[in-house]
């Protein structure tokens, strides 16, 4: 069995192997290219365009096109509406996208690839990483692991190097943001602390230059601009130009033809820098949360890595040579890092690289809700903390709180604020209890991750050991059995191209 590592990724994607003489590589897609960008055009009711084809599209015919899919992930709400009234979810969309990636990938090995593993953001919770291994089922493939994208940069970097320690990795993609710390010792990357915003990313920033820049045409006596769908789509191909070109230049052009007239400006790197400031210090924030999580000072950290594309802006090198005191990692492909790295991951499952072993933790806490005996308030008690190594499982005895006690309250939580009403609730029920029991009775709450980040959750009458059941999380946003597989069977009938 070959497995290959997937970088499902909000702007760019990748897939990657490691080869016979046990190097990770990029594998090159059917336009000849190392990346692939996540879009989706639906062409017609029985076939999509997925890449390069559909990303040029997405001006032209932008209702057709499906972009930056990846921050919609475990949402309910449709991402798309096909001409024929069928509405697609995220992880339907990410699906064709996954199975484009896999036919690539097939396609450069010259054998079917089925077995793959998936990287996401560190911070991604349970109801995005259940939609995103949902995605690898609807395309058919057998996701073997979803491994956080900052751990999978720092294996690729450290099989490269071979070099032990403290590493930081400050990865800023097209839609998310993380900030993890990784002890490194012959082969074992052991994750201390991690942090991050699924909402933070290139796609924002380009946001903030595309509402600056509306502003002065509307101010000029133009249209709104984010009005427009082809207009707003022009703009942010503009935009996204723009922003790259002030990563390696003082000065870039941005010109927007609208209603006939032509709408020229000049964007300086300060400008732009000036509007992205809130954005970037959110980044610093999380940078400094993640070194405390972790209990080390920059003294301590003897490798900086920084991934994703958006690390390209001199402004984050900036940030981090302040924080830091030290050059960042060369060589490390801020877009291909986190391919290669869950490649060796996923030939580390087929022992192809059994020395390699990676120890992950959970980036959000997990509890429940009960009654505090102090205050005798609902209170949020938090059961798995959060920066807490995966797979893990851990317990709390509660009691029960009325005589001759029949029924229970129970529910799942995540988020690390004691206040329910600051924390996502992941499920809520009503459990029988059998007759019968002491007052105070002893109900033990079992909680676990296993290694993909995902919650499981089981309640215990602890008077006679007996379960009173798993809990099956609602997951209210995502899909259920009955339909993943409805939807794979009608996404089996559009053809990707």
């Amino acid at each position: 069995m070959e497995v290959i590592g997937i970088d499902l990724g909000t702007t760019y994607s990748a897939a990657a192997v490691v080869t016979g003489d046990g190097r990770p590589e990029i594998l090159v897609n059917r336009d000849g290219e190392r990346l692939t960008p996540s879009v989706v055009l639906f062409d017609n009711p029985d076939a999509v365009l997925v890449g390069t084809l559909a990303r040029r599209s997405a001006t032209s015919r932008p209702g057709d096109c499906v972009r930056f899919v990846k921050r919609r992930i475990g949402e309910a709400a449709p991402v798309h509406v096909g001409a024929d009234g069928r509405e697609y979810r995220a992880e339907e969309v990410s699906a064709l996208l996954l199975r484009r990636l896999a036919e690539d990938a097939g396609a450069a090995l010259g054998r079917p690839v089925r077995d793959v593993v998936i990287t996401v953001p560190a911070y991604f919770d349970d109801a995005r990483r259940t939609a995103t291994r949902d995605a690898g089922r609807l395309a058919g493939l057998t996701v073997h692991r979803l491994v956080n994208e900052p751990t999978a940069a720092a294996v690729g970097y450290g099989l490269r190097s071979g070099a032990d320690g403290h590493y930081f990795v400050y990865d800023l993609g097209g839609g998310t943001f993380d900030a993890t710390v990784l002890r490194v010792v012959d082969g074992d990357y052991e994750v201390l602390a991690t942090d991050g915003d699924r909402n933070l990313g290139g796609y924002d920033f380009d946001n903030l230059l595309i509402g600056y820049l509306a502003t002065r045409i509307h101010e000029q006596g133009g249209p709104d601009v984010t009005a427009d769908p082809v207009l707003s789509a022009e703009l942010r191909e503009r935009c996204e130009a723009a922003k790259h070109q002030l990563s390696t230049e003082e000065v870039a052009p941005v010109r927007l033809v609208a209603r006939g007239r032509t709408y020229a400006f000049q964007v300086t790197r300060t400008e732009f820098e000036d509007l992205a400031a809130g954005l970037l210090y959110r980044t610093e924030l999380l940078v400094e949360s993640v070194m405390d999580e972790a209990q080390l000072s920059w003294r301590d950290i003897d490798r900086v890595l920084l991934v994703g594309g958006c690390t390209r802006m001199p402004m984050v090198r900036e940030l981090m040579g302040r924080l830091t005191h030290r050059v960042p990692e060369p060589g490390v492909h801020p877009d291909e890092a986190v391919a290669l790295g869950a490649a060796v991951i996923a030939a580390a499952l087929t022992e192809q690289h059994p020395a390699v072993t990676v120890s992950d933790v959970t980036s959000q806490a997990l509890g429940t809700i009960a009654l505090d005996a102090d205050t005798g308030q609902l209170t949020n008690f938090v059961i798995i903390p959060r920066n807490s190594p995966v797979p893990c499982r851990y317990e709390e005895t509660f009691v029960t709180v009325q005589p001759r006690q029949s029924r229970l309250h129970a529910s799942v939580t995540e988020g690390e604020d004691s206040d329910p009403d600051h924390v996502a609730v992941l499920h809520r029920s009503v459990l029988d209890l059998p007759p019968g029991l002491p007052d105070e009775a002893p109900i033990r709450v079992v909680m676990s991750y296993d290694a993909d980040g995902v919650a499981h959750v089981e309640t215990i009458d602890a008077t006679h050991g007996r379960s009173l059941g798993a809990v099956a999380l609602d997951r209210p946003a995502n899909l259920d059995g009955d339909r993943l597989a409805a939807s794979r069977a009608a996404l089996a009938h559009l053809g990707v191209r």
